[in-house]
């Protein structure tokens, strides 16, 4: 099992924060930037399902969803748009939206009539992943304009801008860093500039360990991976490289281990609940990354498990912790408001067709005599024991929340 903190450039981090200049100060940010991502975001996102396709339509249709299939009312707030909305730059600087998106002021309106959010993306590179217009020298026009459309979520993505730091600091990684930083804390001056409470989303794969300086620049949420799949193995790679990184998160910063994918691929229901409920344990923005129109029942209760998401919504903002493993299994926990507990027990295995019985121990978890507790997938009272085996298939999760736990 591998861990995802300290990597390779962790000591470079630290060194490169210290000798760092810092942004120049600026007026004190609008009192609601100072709120925003008190708990993980939630919301949707087009890049899993529509990848470049996505259009106006699209988003419109994502928002109709939310609004009216119980995303909207069990915490499902940013409808965000990914890469490729963007079209050219005119004579003045100012960015202009492609034909796919007509209007996008028009869109931030009927999205926020729904009682919703609007997101967008960008790169503090000239060019986006997809080959698009990046922010680079344009930071506050581009932030200004987001305000002015009605933008609520910004989601920076490093793509083109390695090639601005490998040209500033060649074969200097320490330099290189400063560098990235400097980028990042750039736009996020221009957008408390706008006094619009605008969340901002750093997207530069866990890279330069992130976590360590992302709070201190302004990040509401940083990736801690690369990108997700909708595979199992993909999954369950970037749930092991979470391990470590629980103290870096808290009310206004959290760790992002990308977005879900639930109902996405051939992933079987055991293997959509055990995605859904590990990254509730992480308190992971939860943005669904689905086709939200068309998606079966069985997914929409999946996201809509109003208990699960309260685990990861908990005001407390503790991130869950790999308690110990055991074989195919793991047992994590994590620390909620009012002294509860949610413990969860997954079986990794790879025989997708076969159960795991499977003994928990108390001890492990610091816990003494029986637990009592409610299963938030079955919606039943349990008692987790030191002697009664655990029956879990494979790829399966048994999420449980005790509200007084025995010390």
């Amino acid at each position: 099992m591998r861990l995802a903190a300290p990597l390779s450039f962790a000591t470079l981090a630290l060194a490169a924060i210290a000798a760092a200049p810092q942004p120049p100060a600026h007026k004190a940010p609008h009192a609601a930037t100072q709120m925003v991502a008190q708990t993980p975001p939630m919301g949707w996102n087009s890049w899993n399902f529509f990848h470049r396709n996505v259009t106006q339509k699209d988003v419109e249709a994502a928002a109709d969803a939310m609004a009216s299939n119980g995303m909207r009312d069990a915490g499902y707030v940013y409808v965000n748009i990914d890469d490729t909305w963007e079209g050219e730059r005119d004579a003045n600087g100012v960015l202009h939206t492609n034909s796919k998106f007509p209007d996008m002021k028009a869109l931030a309106d009927y999205v926020h009539s729904k009682g919703l959010k609007l997101g967008i993306y960008s790169s503090p590179g000239p060019k986006t992943c997809a080959g698009f217009e990046g922010s680079y020298g344009h930071e506050q026009q581009d932030a200004d304009l987001y305000a002015s459309w009605g933008i609520d979520y910004l989601k920076y993505d490093l793509c083109s801008y390695r090639k601005i730091m490998a040209e500033q600091a060649p074969n200097d990684k320490a330099a290189q860093m400063r560098t990235m930083i400097a980028a990042y804390a750039k736009m996020d001056k221009a957008l408390k500039s706008t006094g619009r409470p605008i969340v901002f989303s750093l997207c530069q794969y866990g890279d330069d360990a992130v976590w360590e300086w992302a709070p201190s620049i302004g990040g509401n949420l940083w990736r801690t991976t690369g990108d997700i799949n909708p595979t199992w193995n993909r999954i369950y790679d970037i749930l092991e490289e979470q391990a470590g990184l629980a103290r870096y998160a808290g009310p206004g910063h959290w760790n992002d281990p990308d977005m879900l994918e639930v109902g996405n691929g051939k992933l079987s229901p055991a293997e959509n609940r055990s995605h859904f409920s590990m990254w509730a344990m992480l308190a992971a923005p939860l943005l669904a990354g689905n086709d939200l129109p068309n998606m079966t029942p069985e997914v929409l209760s999946i996201l809509t498990n109003h208990d699960v998401i309260a685990i990861d919504q908990d005001r407390l903002g503790r991130e869950a912790t790999r308690a110990y493993a055991d074989g195919e299994v793991e047992v994590w926990t994590r620390h909620l408001e009012h002294g509860a507990l949610a413990v969860a027990v997954l079986n990794v295995g790879s025989d997708r067709y076969s159960s795991h019985p499977f003994n928990l121990s108390l001890a492990k978890l610091g816990l003494r005599g029986p637990q009592n507790g409610k299963d938030l997938w079955t919606g039943k009272e349990v008692t987790l024991t030191n002697d009664e085996p655990i029956e879990l298939a494979s790829h399966d999760i048994l999420l449980v929340r005790i509200p007084a736990p025995r010390y």
